[in-house]
C-alpha cells in the first residue's frame, strides 16, 4: 500500500505568466489519472507541473509513486528524494522511500526512512509492521521484537505476525513473549493449512527434512493452493538430494507464484546439479530479471560459465554477487579460481588469503557445500494492508 503524498504540497493557484500549462489544473488531472491507474497520463501531468515550477513536492511525491508502479525503482528513489528535500517533515514521503527499499528486499536501507515515520508517526502500523521485519530480515532480534510486540492488540490474529515475534523473542531470549506468541498460534492456528506450513518451516530451519515434508504435505492437502507450499516442499525435497520431485515442486509453485525469483533460483540449481547448463542459465537469468539482487543467482550463474569455459562472463557474474554480498568465502573462493584461470595471478592470491581468513573467522559456523542464503521467507515479506 503506497503512502499518499498528493497532498505534500498543492501547487501554486497561479502559473508564472509565461507558463504554457496551468499547474494547478495539470496537478488535479495527474491526481485524477493517478488514481485511475493511466500512469503514462499521470506522469505527462506531473511533469507538466514541474515544468512550469520546478518547487512543487506534492508532483514529485507522485512522479515517485507512478515509478513504484512500474518498479522503476531508481526513477521512484530520485523523485522522492526531491520531494523529501522540499517537504523533510511529510511522512508518507519517507515511508515511500522505505517501501522502495523493502520491495528491493534491501531491508539495511530501508529501515532508516521507517525508523524515522515510526519516529515522528508513532501509530502508524504500516511503517512500523515493516520495520519490524526488516530488523527481523537482518538478524536484529530484539529491535524487531520492540518494533513488533505493540502491535499485539491489532496483529494477533495473524499467523505470520505471531511466527515472526516469536521467532525474535526466542532469539532475543524473551521467552515469555515466544511462549505467548506459540501459544497464540496454537489457538488460532489449529489444524490449518497456514498452520501447517509455518511447522513446516520450522522443521526445515532444524534440518528435519522428513517431517517437514509430511508437515507441508498436509497443508498442501487442506489448501493445494496455498501460497508458498510447493516452494517450501521443494526446498525439502532438494535439501534430500531428491532432485526430481525438488522440481515438481518448484514448478509447481511457479504456477501459483509466477513472479517468486527463489523458484527459478532453486530450478537453475536443480539444472545445474544435473548438468543441464543451458536451462539453469535460462532459470538463473529469469531470477535475476525478477530480483536482480538475488547474489545465489549471480553466484550460481558463474559456476555454469566456469564449467562452459567462459571465465570472463563467469567473472562478471562473481563480481556481481560479491557486491550483493561481500561476506560470502564461498565467492571469493570461485574469484580467486576465475582469476587464475584468467592469469591474474597475484589478484587470485589474494582472493584465496582472503577466502581462508573469512572460514577461520566462521570456523564455528558449519560450511555449507552449495551456497545459498537461509530458507527464505518471500511470504512474510507481504506488506500490510
Amino acid at each position: 500500500m503506497l503512502a499518499a503524498c498528493a497532498a505534500a504540497q498543492s501547487p501554486p493557484p497561479s502559473p508564472p505568466p509565461t507558463a504554457q500549462v496551468d499547474p494547478q489544473r495539470a496537478f488535479q488531472q495527474g491526481e485524477a489519472a493517478l488514481r485511475a491507474g493511466k500512469l503514462d497520463q499521470a506522469e505527462r501531468d506531473f511533469r507538466a507541473v514541474l515544468a512550469a515550477n520546478p518547487q512543487v513536492a506534492g508532483a514529485y511525491a507522485n512522479l515517485g509513486v507512478i515509478y513504484m508502479r512500474r518498479k522503476q525503482w531508481q526513477s521512484a528513489l530520485e523523485m522522492l528524494h526531491q520531494a523529501e528535500h522540499l517537504v523533510p517533515t511529510v511522512a508518507g514521503v519517507r515511508l515511500n522511500i522505505g517501501l522502495v527499499y523493502y520491495r528491493q528486499d534491501n531491508f539495511p536501507a530501508a529501515i532508516a526512512p521507517f525508523e524515522s515515520v515510526v519516529r515522528d508517526v508513532p501509530s502508524s502500523y504500516q511503517a512500523r509492521y515493516l520495520l519490524g521485519l526488516c530488523y527481523f530480515f537482518t538478524d536484529r532480534y530484539a529491535d524487531a521484537v520492540t518494533a513488533l510486540e505493540p502491535l499485539w492488540t491489532q496483529s494477533s490474529n495473524q499467523l505470520n505476525y505471531l511466527y515472526v515475534l516469536g521467532i525474535a523473542a526466542g532469539k532475543a531470549q524473551r521467552s515469555d513473549l515466544d511462549q505467548r506468541a506459540l501459544g497464540r498460534m496454537a489457538e488460532i492456528g489449529q489444524d490449518s493449512p497456514e498452520m501447517h506450513l509455518l511447522i513446516g518451516k520450522a522443521h526445515i530451519n532444524h534440518e528435519e527434512y522428513d517431517d517437514a515434508i509430511k508437515e507441508l504435505d498436509l497443508a498442501a492437502q487442506g489448501n493445494a493452493r496455498l501460497p508458498f507450499v510447493h516452494f517450501y516442499l521443494g526446498w525439502a525435497y532438494f535439501k534430500k538430494q531428491d532432485l526430481d520431485r525438488a522440481k515438481s515442486e518448484f514448478l509447481k509453485d511457479v504456477t501459483f507464484e509466477p513472479d517468486v525469483a527463489y523458484n527459478y533460483d532453486q530450478l537453475g540449481m536443480i539444472n545445474y546439479l544435473q548438468q543441464r547448463d543451458q536451462e539453469a542459465e535460462k532459470n538463473f537469468r529469469k531470477a535475476l530479471r525478477l530480483d536482480p539482487a538475488l547474489a545465489s543467482s549471480h553466484y550460481q550463474l558463474a559456476r555454469v560459465y566456469q564449467r562452459e569455459g567462459k571465465f570472463k562472463q563467469a567473472l562478471a557474474e562473481i563480481e556481481a554477487a560479491g557486491k550483493l554480498d561481500q561476506k560470502s568465502p564461498s565467492i571469493h573462493y570461485l574469484r580467486g579460481q576465475l582469476l587464475q584461470r584468467l592469469g591474474r595471478t597475484q589478484e587470485a592470491k589474494a582472493e584465496m588469503e582472503t577466502t581462508t581468513r573469512m572460514m577461520n573467522e566462521q570456523r564455528s559456523k558449519r560450511q555449507k557445500e552449495l551456497y545459498g542464503s537461509p530458507l527464505p521467507n518471500p511470504e512474510l515479506k507481504q506488506e500490510p494492508q
